[in-house]
Parts: structure tokens; C-alpha cells; sequence
């Protein structure tokens, strides 16, 4: 035993697996009592010293551990992994002479585990050889195996590249895991990577090769397959079963008993899913497989969908069914009339025309019930209608003045006080800095409020409970982190304000808590001048920054009893009075605030309003209380916004694609100076109050993740926020970079006025990209409505301005207009549209998607008027044009729906 921890000691792992193996049961036991104690030893050493011994201890645990479970839980232990070569072949030697039942219960283990490479597949499968068992399928030995097939592609010694089928041919698992990938939640990120899925090389085609051959159950694959399509999942995964399926040419009768199943791809499926499925529903049509109350149905759940493809193809197969079967008309008819809901018209008119030409002329109940139906079609389709039914929705009664549905308006909530147990305080902590926040990203746009929330409510945890109970905070924190870096070796480089967060925040107080930073490096962070950045990021950041190096330095010197800049409201927002009653308390206790902890608290006070407040804030006698004052009574934001004087009253010289050139694609706004912030402030503020001059070239915080303090740091100025982060949005919009709209929810919960950047901001994000990023900018647009701040004529504006730039295209504003509406708020896209559309209008060319546009603004103006809105310019000269397209129908649509203009008025 003595000689197994000297080697261990000294990092020889090549001897310690001939060591253990000289051990008895009680030897191992013993030797594993002082290997635990050593483990515990090094988690306080240098990472070289530490690094020098992993292998061997891993090794040697391993060896020492007389159970299976405490063998996998000692093999898996994060701070055992090395970044060099896995030591896995010497723990095999190591467990020579185990039982094989015992080794098969250990592989098992094993295998429920996250892997982190293909080595770990390597001995799990070893393990299963040695123990003579079946090798594990749970689905993280699934994906290891994955991998190890793709990379041994590329690691032949003859450094050809060996064909795919050729590996899983000669593989003595694939007929047992290959099938467990048409089963797992999620395919492995390696399975999905093919271009030419035709290809033996690519997965699709290798495993339909197999399964040809015999090597694979052809029927189960195909089994296998249509559950996992019917069941739904990523894009990806679903275009590589669809890919398999197609490949493993399904027959007649498995077409046939998997009726049901075609049905409810064609129903709930993606795009490409759902159109093989009609396909196959076609077929079995044709074949006379498929009767009219399956087609009923299934037709009822496709023309509720958005594709038109889909929607007009089963459009295509009830009118065959028609033609064929005159009998089927009072079951599918019906039907057809659900098409009456699309926003297409061509698709509308073509539901109309199959109806008008299948309708039997002696069924008056079907005839009525149609006629119901047809109540929904615009007025653009009321001669039409009326000649096939009548007079149709004139006797239903009025329904009253039209009302704009909007969600409550958001109601602030307060912050919880700061953890006030030790237990409380340890577990905030450990949560936030474990989680992902440490790597700079947040869960989403969601958590903006909550992320920042439970922040500012552990920092300040941190600075009370540290004067009043130091010594069993710094033990809880150091048992709950260790393993952390930050902990066992301490923080070996300062923080720098490009990759601040607020995890990293936490680290720095925690690190200086615990005696892992030296009073000169706090003295230094404190004074060092972090706003140095030439973006809003990384100012932004360089204030979270010097926070955190002055809260570091106060509760290492136990300096202060509390922050003064701890929210009030969820929104980052400071109650004024309860500033005043902090900075009271601190006049009591003689407690003098911390430069950057007073400045941001005055960054986040409320101050429209808050006289009484001043007058208090005056009173305290302090100067702390006479900059609060002079700071509320001012009531200026903190860098006024200058606007940007672009006007989309016309389009620009030629046609929309023209508008393509450098120098014109830029529509940003600038922020004048504020002196005030410069000459009384910390250095670490001082970008703030300079003026800027918007810049679009590209920044390194576009592509990081998501920080909530960005827009806590300043939650009563959204528009000086929103004109800094402006170059965000233009490249979401633009380059179409993912997430980059996330803060636009919580921004317009910020205080001040909306102005010009406040809507511009909206205007890019109705134009992003990514749908996700639609959606973020959706839910702004209804908050801001929703507070009685929106102004849709400026809103409008904006958008035109950012169409005739190129910087928006039409269709993407198009589905952002047509998801705010279904939320009920027409008015409110009726309001917007009605001032870009004329920009659009007038193009020589009109911009794609400006047909889908003019639909939702039409659906807008029959269900809630026009009353109030301008006539728009262009729209009669656009419906006036020869053709039937998508543009034209839909300009006369919404045309329809104003009241006729004067001859004298025109």
C-alpha cells in the first residue's frame, strides 16, 4: 500500500496498475482510505502539481475500489480528467483479476453516464468483452459509439478514408446499437452531417445498406421510422428519418397498415414530412385504400395549415375525389370550405370554385351550412359568393365597437430581500456560478428579469453576511464550489469587461471572501479604469465590472453594511425613497458608499416624479444626498438620442434591390454628451456620458450570449439603451445572427420616454432574421402597445425606412405583422402597416413578400375597420394592375375594405 501512494504521489501511472494487483480485498480497502485523503490534498495544489498525479490517482482508485458503484462514481469524477490521453487502458489492466459479473455491473454504470469522448465508449465496450456480457445500450453509449465510428474514418494508418458501410459492416455492435439511434430522444450531432445521403459514405444510405443485406431488420427500421416521424422533433432528425424511409422503399401493403399514421404526418408533421405523407395518401387513394371519412378528416387538419403547397395539394385530391364520387360531396364539401379561413385568396377563390362546381342543387341543409362558411370570406369574394348562396352575414347581428385585444400591461415586481440564512446564501451562490451564466450565457430572453434579479439579491447577500456571519459563510461556500477553479487554485487573471458576467462578478466577491485574492489586486481592480471598451458592451460590462471589485474590496475589509444599488423592481429599477432611506441608514452607521455601488444607484433610481423624494434626499446633509437630489430634479436621461433624419416618404433612386450599396445600408443613431456623468462619476462610467457616433462594423459582444445587466445597468433610459445596442439588432436583421433580439421585451419595460430609438429598435427586430427573434420583437411590440407608448405612425416610418435601406426584407416584417395580429391586436398592425406600405407601394418592382404584407393588413382592416387610418397611397394604382398575382388580389382586398374616395377628393 505504502508503495502504491508513493507512485501515485510521484504520477507514476504506468506502475500502479502492477501494484494494485499485488493487493489483497483488505489491502485495496486501506490503500482507498489514503488515495480519498490524497484526492482531498490535492484539490489545495497548484494545476501543474494537481495535473502531475491525476492519472495515476484515477487509475489507482479505480484498482482500489472494492464496489462497482464506488468504482464509476470514483472513474467519473470531474476532478480526475485530464486533458491528455485517457489513462482508461491502464484501469483495465488495473481490473484484471474483478469477477465478470462485476465488471459487466460496473460497464453498466458506466454507460447511464454523460461521455465526453470516444475513449469512454472504448471501455465501456472493453469492459462488456472482459465481463462476457451483452454491451450496454442506454443512450449515452449510443452516441459514443456514433462518434467512434465517424472519427475512425479518418484515423486508418493508410490515411484512406474507409467507406461507412465498410466500418459498420465490421463492427460487432452495429446490429445491436444501430437500431437503438432510431429510438434515442435525440439523433447524435455526428448522424445528422450528410450532403449526399445516396451515398454508402453517409449515414442514411450505409444503415439502408445494411439493412438490406440482413446485417439490420429492414422491418423494424421501417417501424422504427414511422413512429419517430409521427412522433415528432428536431428539423434535423426528422429529415434524416424521412431520408431513411424514402431509401427503404416502402411497400404497398406497409403503406396500407400504416394508414393512420400517414394521416397524422400530413396533420402535425414539418413541410417536407407532411408532403410525403400526401403523397402516400394520394397513392392509397388511387389504389382505393383510403376512404372519404379518413380523407375527411385528415383534410381537416392539413388546410388548417400554413403551406400553401400543402394546402392547395390536398385542395387538388378532394376535387379528384369529387369528380370521382359525387355521393362523397355532403361529407368533403364541408371540408373544402376550411380553406375559407387561409389568408391566401388564390387558395380562398380555388375552395370557392370547387364548391360552386360540386355542390348538389337539391341539398339545402349542406347548401346552408356552406353558405355559414362562406360568411368568412372578405368582401373581395362577396359577388362571388352571394351568386352561389345568396345574401350572406347580413342579418347576423352587430357584435358591438370593435376592441383591441392587448395583454396586461406589465406590472413590476418587487425584489425578495437578500438571503438571510447562511444555507440560503451558500445555495444562490453555488447555483448561479455552476450554471452556464459562468460561461456568459443566460437561458433565454426570459430569464433576463429573473437572471438579474437573484444576481443583485446574492451580491448583496454577500456584502450583509459577511460582517455578521463570516466564518460559516466562507466554510458553506467552500464545500458547496469546491472543485470550482476560482476556489482550489484561485482567480490566476483579472477580469476584463469584453467577457464580464455576472457569474464572473459573483466569483471575484467569492474569491476575495475566501482569501483567494490579495489586498493589492482588489486595490488594484478598484482603481484600474474598466470602461475602456469602444462599444456599449463592453462599458456596460466595465460597470458590472468596478462593482464587483468594490463589492470584493467590502467584504474583505468589512467596509459596508448593504449595497445601495440592489433593485427595487425586477426591471433593475431603484425606488427613490427607499435610496434615500439606504443612504440614511449609512449616515447613522458612519458608513461612507462605495464610488461605483452610489453611481449605479443613481443610474437606476426613478426619477420622473420624485420630488418629495429630492426634497428628502436634500435633507440628509450628505453629499451623497445632494447628488441624488440635483440628479432627480434634473430628470435628463443620460445621453439624449439624436435622430437620425432618414425619411421613407419615397423610395430611394431605383428599384428596393439597388439600395444595396456601402455606405447607404446604415440607419443607426448617435448620443450627444452628458458632462456631468464624466466629471462626477468614476472613471469606469465615463463612456456613458461621451458623445458616439453609431458605428456598424462589426463588434466581438455581437456573438456572445445574452446579459441581462445590460439593460438593469441603466432600466430608467431605454432609449439611450436602445440606440447603444442599435448595431445588434441591424445585424440581426441583417446577417441574420441568432438570439441577437432577446433584450427587446425587457427594454421596453425600461422608464423614460419611447422615442425614435425605442421604435427603431422594434422595426429591426420585426425584420430579424431567425422567427425566434420575430417573436421577441412581437411580444415588444405588444408590451409597448399594451402601456399606451407605442406610436404606430412612427413605428411605420421606421419600417419604411429600414425596407428602402435593405436592411428589412418584406417577408420577414410580413410574418412578424401576421403573428402580432393573431394575438388580436389589428389595430395596432393595421395602425403601422398603413404608413409603410406606401414606401413599398411605390417600387418599381415590388419587394417579395409584399403580397403576404397587404394580407395581414387586410385581415386587419375587415375585422377592425379603418376608421382612422389615411387612405393609403398607392394601394388603388397597385390593385388597378393587369394580373392576378398574390400582390394585385391582395391590394384590392384591402382596398375594398376602405370606404370609396370622392372623384373631387382623388
Amino acid at each position: 500500500m505504502s508503495d502504491l501512494l508513493t507512485a501515485v504521489r510521484a504520477g507514476q501511472h504506468r506502475d500502479v496498475p502492477a501494484l494494485v494487483l499485488r493487493l489483497d480485498r483488505a489491502g485495496r480497502r486501506s490503500a482507498l482510505a489514503g488515495l480519498k485523503e490524497l484526492r482531498k490534498e490535492a484539490r489545495g495544489w497548484e494545476w501543474q502539481r494537481q495535473d502531475k498525479i491525476r492519472k495515476a490517482l484515477l487509475v489507482a482508485g479505480a484498482g482500489c475500489n472494492t464496489g462497482a458503484a464506488g468504482c464509476a462514481t470514483w472513474i467519473g469524477g470531474r476532478d480526475l480528467r485530464s486533458w491528455s490521453r485517457s489513462p482508461y487502458p491502464l484501469i483495465l489492466v488495473a481490473l484484471g483479476d474483478r469477477d465478470p459479473a462485476w465488471l459487466g455491473d460496473l460497464a453498466h454504470r458506466l454507460a447511464v453516464r454523460p461521455m465526453n469522448s470516444e475513449a469512454e465508449y472504448t471501455f465501456i465496450s472493453e469492459l462488456a468483452r472482459m465481463a462476457g456480457c451483452p454491451i450496454p445500450t442506454t443512450d449515452s453509449l449510443v452516441e459514443g459509439w456514433a462518434e467512434r465510428i465517424s472519427t475512425a474514418r479518418w484515423h486508418r494508418g493508410s490515411g484512406r478514408r474507409v467507406p461507412l458501410v465498410d466500418l459498420l459492416r465490421c463492427d460487432p455492435h452495429v446490429a445491436v446499437l444501430a437500431p437503438r439511434l432510431f429510438e434515442m430522444p435525440e439523433l447524435p450531432s455526428q448522424i445528422g452531417w450528410y450532403d449526399t445521403p445516396e451515398s454508402l459514405d453517409q449515414w442514411p444510405a450505409a444503415l439502408c445498406a445494411l439493412a438490406a443485406e440482413g446485417v439490420l431488420d429492414r422491418s423494424h427500421l421501417v417501424e422504427r421510422c414511422v413512429a419517430r416521424l409521427v412522433r415528432g422533433g428536431k428539423t434535423g432528425d426528422q429529415r434524416f428519418f424521412l431520408t431513411v424511409l424514402q431509401q427503404l422503399n416502402v411497400t404497398e401493403d406497409e403503406e396500407k397498415n400504416h394508414l393512420r399514421d400517414w394521416m397524422g404526418m400530413a396533420a402535425d408533421g414539418i413541410s417536407v414530412v407532411a408532403s410525403h405523407a400526401q403523397d402516400v395518401l394520394t397513392r392509397l387513394d388511387a389504389r382505393g385504400e383510403l376512404s372519404t371519412g379518413d380523407l375527411a378528416e385528415v383534410s381537416g387538419s392539413v388546410l388548417f395549415r400554413r403551406e400553401k403547397k400543402l394546402v392547395r395539394a390536398q385542395l387538388v385530391l378532394l376535387g379528384k375525389v369529387l369528380s370521382r364520387e359525387a355521393t362523397a360531396a355532403g361529407e368533403l364539401l364541408p371540408v373544402v370550405a376550411e380553406a375559407f379561413g387561409n389568408e391566401d385568396i388564390a387558395l380562398q377563390e380555388r375552395a370557392l370554385k370547387l364548391i360552386a362546381r360540386h355542390l348538389p342543387a337539391d341539398d339545402a341543409l349542406l347548401r346552408e351550412e356552406l353558405s355559414f362558411s362562406a360568411a368568412q370570406l372578405g368582401p373581395l369574394h362577396r359577388e362571388a359568393v352571394t351568386a352561389l348562396f345568396g345574401a350572406v352575414g347580413e342579418d347576423a347581428p352587430a357584435d358591438g365597437p370593435y376592441e383591441e385585444l392587448l395583454p396586461p400591461v406589465p406590472v413590476p415586481s418587487r425584489l425578495g430581500p437578500a438571503p438571510g440564512t447562511v444555507a440560503e446564501l451558500v445555495e444562490q451562490v453555488a447555483a448561479q456560478v455552476k450554471s452556464r451564466s459562468w460561461q456568459g450565457s443566460t437561458p433565454g430572453a426570459s430569464a433576463a428579469a429573473s437572471g438579474i434579479s437573484d444576481f443583485e439579491r446574492t451580491l448583496d447577500g454577500l456584502v450583509r453576511l459577511s460582517r455578521t456571519d463570516r466564518a460559516a459563510l466562507a466554510e458553506g461556500l467552500r464545500e458547496a464550489l469546491a472543485g470550482e477553479w476560482y476556489i482550489e487554485h484561485g482567480i490566476d487573471r483579472e477580469p476584463e469587461p469584453a467577457y464580464m458576467t455576472t457569474a464572473h462578478a459573483l466569483a471575484l466577491v467569492v474569491g476575495s471572501l475566501l482569501g483567494r485574492l490579495s489586498y493589492r489586486s482588489i486595490t488594484e481592480g478598484k482603481s484600474r479604469w474598466t470602461g475602456t471598451g469602444t462599444c456599449a458592451h463592453a462599458a456596460l460590462n466595465g460597470v458590472l465590472l468596478a462593482r464587483a471589485w468594490e463589492a470584493a474590496g467590502a467584504v474583505q475589509a468589512d467596509l459596508v453594511p448593504f449595497l445601495l444599488a440592489t433593485p427595487t423592481w425586477h426591471t433593475g429599477s431603484l425606488d427613490a425613497a427607499e435610496l434615500v432611506e439606504r443612504l440614511r441608514t449609512y449616515r447613522r452607521l458612519g458608513a461612507h458608499p462605495g464610488p461605483a455601488d452610489f453611481s449605479q444607484a443613481l443610474l437606476r433610481v426613478r426619477r420622473s416624479g420624485e420630488w418629495a423624494a429630492a426634497e428628502a434626499a436634500a435633507s440628509l446633509g450628505t453629499p451623497e444626498g445632494d447628488r441624488l437630489a440635483a440628479w432627480i430634479r434634473a430628470d435628463e436621461p443620460v445621453a439624449p438620442v439624436l435622430r437620425h433624419g432618414l425619411t421613407s416618404d419615397r423610395p430611394s433612386a431605383g428599384n428596393w434591390w439597388q439600395r444595396s450599396a456601402a455606405g447607404t445600408r446604415r440607419v443607426l443613431l448617435a448620443t450627444k454628451e452628458r458632462l456631468l456623468i464624466q466629471q462626477e462619476f468614476p472613471r469606469s462610467f465615463h463612456w456613458l456620458g461621451r458623445p458616439h457616433t453609431p458605428q456598424s462594423r462589426e463588434c466581438y459582444h455581437w456573438g456572445a450570449d445574452q446579459c441581462p445587466h445590460w439593460t438593469a445597468t441603466l432600466p430608467e433610459d431605454g432609449e439611450t439603451l436602445a440606440a447603444w445596442l442599435m448595431p445588434d439588432l441591424l445585424h440581426t436583421a441583417d446577417e441574420g445572427r441568432r438570439g441577437g433580439a432577446w433584450f427587446l421585451p425587457p427594454l421596453m419595460e425600461t422608464g423614460g420616454a419611447a422615442g425614435v430609438a425605442l421604435h427603431l429598435a422594434l422595426a429591426y427586430g420585426l425584420g430579424a432574421r431567425h422567427a425566434e427573434d420575430r417573436i421577441s420583437a412581437v411580444d415588444a411590440l405588444l408590451v409597448l402597445a399594451a402601456q399606451g407608448r407605442l406610436d404606430t405612425v412612427l413605428l411605420g416610418r421606421e419600417l419604411g425606412v429600414l425596407v428602402d435601406h435593405d436592411l428589412v426584407k418584406v417577408n420577414r416584417l410580413a410574418d412578424a405583422a401576421r403573428s402580432a395580429a393573431a394575438t388580436g391586436a389589428y389595430r395596432t398592425v393595421l395602425g403601422m402597416l398603413a404608413v409603410a406600405l406606401p414606401t413599398l407601394l411605390a417600387y418599381e418592382k415590388a419587394p417579395r413578400g409584399i403580397g403576404d404584407l397587404l394580407a395581414v393588413a387586410a385581415e386587419c382592416a375587415e375585422r377592425c375597420g379603418t376608421e382612422g387610418i389615411e387612405p393609403i397611397v398607392g394601394l388603388a394604382a397597385t390593385a388597378g394592375r393587369k394580373g392576378s398575382s398574390q400582390t394585385v388580389r391582395q391590394a384590392a382586398r384591402l382596398l375594398a375594405v376602405f370606404p370609396p374616395v370622392p372623384a373631387e377628393a382623388r
